[in-house]
């Protein structure tokens, strides 16, 4: 996806596991806003949208995205007393897209500002330019605030900047301390993050040396797929190069990431699980897997689904090389009746300041470098993960993506290579190479090819 895309299924789980983020927030720094005060009313003649205040501008997300819930709406109407604020949410991303999509095409039925995930922004980008406001000339954004590589993923070929990034799932490796030590691998996160540093084979290596010796029915990680998905977040070119073309079949680093994956299948290093399934979910409370990909926010899914046996027994690592996983962006529809103040309140959202509180109080990492410095970001840490410093590890994490070219169906040639085709060959033993032909007809065929 410099990121791993969400899928369809994948985005809704990921969806689905921001509303566990309060457990994460409380472990981090916790608190809520203040209520804001009564909005004043509005004067004789002024149009008020049933709020009391002039201007009314929505808000349309999918899932819980956090916003709203860290109170960053009450603070901004406190600070703008003739502004109302409002969220319009779908539960399901694989919903909530085509329906943004219709309406972006109509003109008609959007919100003042509409989420985006990062699997979809490419797409909306590509096809919805015309559309869109452009967000690098609302007042206080700033390009330099932004992480480069998150930048890039909604500007045009011509300099516009259609999304402003909200969060992103910088990766680390997600580890159980009490495996570790029953197949004899050290322990602590700084000698762990040295086992595998700079490269995943040395990760496969950390594997057949934990297989060894192994305590009975746990495996070394959750999947193949989870590990070819990580190695492919880190990559420069990915399935999409530069000009758009699909280069999935012929990009030799997607086709190492795929024969990473199988070799841990084939040797037996992986649960056999899917990713974000009941199984899986049960896989953490039964503590069947030692490791695991850990983007920031899988932090609060794995204390939900570990629960509090779990506690004090996971911690976090540097992942071997950096890569991203998840994220989403905010965008301003053209069409909007209140375009400016939309764009303005965009661009507070997602300032520095504001993602640091959003991560302070719903665990969602910020896309902003400038808020990595923030004293919520860089100060914080996670009593359930060994008091690990999660602010110093993921903002390291994140530093380190590359800037990679991103692709209108990533998500869609994402979803049929792990599921159609790694799961194959992790779950049933299908050759490799049987796997791959299949998933590539797959991604044609998905794509009209």
């Amino acid at each position: 996806m410099g990121r791993r895309n969400a899928t369809p299924r994948r985005a809704g789980a990921r969806a689905r596991a921001r509303t566990l983020a309060p457990l994460l927030a409380a472990a981090l720094l916790g608190g809520c806003a203040d209520d804001p005060p009564t909005p004043p009313a509005a004067g004789a003649g002024e149009t008020v949208d049933g709020s009391g205040r002039p201007i009314t501008l929505t808000v349309g997300v999918y899932g819980t995205f956090g916003l709203k819930e860290a109170g960053l709406y009450d603070a901004y109407m406190r600070l703008h007393p003739d502004v109302a604020v409002r969220q319009t949410s779908l539960a399901r991303a694989d919903v909530y897209y085509p329906q943004l999509l219709t309406h972006l095409t109509a003109g008609a039925g959007l919100a003042d500002v509409q989420a985006v995930e990062v699997g979809n922004i490419a797409e909306v980008v590509d096809t919805q330019a015309g559309r869109l406001v452009d967000l690098a000339r609302a007042p206080g954004v700033r390009a330099s605030a932004f992480l480069p590589w998150k930048w890039a993923q909604a500007r045009t070929e011509d300099g516009r900047v259609l999304g402003l990034g909200t969060d992103i799932g910088p990766l680390a490796v997600c580890y159980r301390k009490d495996h570790f030590a029953a197949a004899g691998l050290p322990t602590d996160r700084e000698e762990v993050g040295r086992l595998w540093a700079g490269d995943w084979e040395k990760y496969l290596e950390t594997g057949r040396r934990f297989a060894a010796r192994a305590p009975e029915g746990v495996a070394f990680t959750d999947s193949a797929s989870g590990v070819m998905g990580a190695v492919i977040s880190g990559a420069r070119l990915r399935y999409y190069d530069a000009e758009g073309r699909l280069v999935v079949a012929a990009n030799p680093a997607v086709r190492a990431a795929w024969d990473l994956g199988a070799r841990f299948a084939a040797d037996g290093l992986t649960a056999r699980l899917q990713q974000f399934t009941p199984d899986w979910d049960q896989g953490f409370a039964q503590g069947r897997f030692a490791s695991i990909a850990c983007p920031a926010w899988m932090l609060g899914y794995i204390q939900d689904k570990g629960g509090p046996d779990g506690k004090g027994k996971w911690e976090i690592a540097a992942a071997p090389r950096p890569g991203n996983w998840g994220g989403s962006f905010l965008v301003v529809p053209a069409a909007g009746k209140h375009v400016e103040e939309a764009a303005e309140l965009a661009a507070w959202l997602t300032a520095p300041e504001q993602q640091a509180v959003l991560f302070e109080r719903r665990g969602s990492f910020p896309s902003a470098e400038a808020a990595f410095g923030l004293p919520q970001v860089r100060g914080a840490r996670h009593p359930y993960f060994g008091d690990a410093p999660v602010g110093r590890i993921y903002s390291a994490a994140a530093r380190g993506v590359p800037v990679a070219p991103v692709g209108p169906k990533d998500g869609l040639v994402n979803t049929i290579l792990s599921d159609t085709g790694m799961l194959q060959v992790d779950q049933t033993g299908r050759s490799p190479d049987t796997a791959w032909r299949a998933a590539m007809k797959a991604i044609d065929n998905a794509l009209d090819r």
